[in-house]
């Protein structure tokens, strides 16, 4: 039986806790910046949770369910 494979698009945008929860950085990061004031630029860096209704989507994609 062949090995599973992981969506390779989803595992450079996803990283798993080791809890077994997802992180996904923020969007609207990428351009257009000087458009964008300070407070809310600071806002948008870091990681968060993916939304709860999302994380099986993801995980699956990920080849972990």
């Amino acid at each position: 039986m062949p090995k599973q494979k992981s969506n390779r698009a989803a595992a450079k945008r996803f990283k798993i806790t080791g809890s077994g929860k997802v992180m996904r950085a923020r969007s609207g990061v990428r351009h257009g910046m000087i458009s964008k004031p300070r407070d809310r630029k600071r806002r948008l860096t870091g990681t968060v949770m993916v939304a709860e209704v999302d994380q099986p989507r993801v995980l699956r994609m990920l080849g972990k369910r």
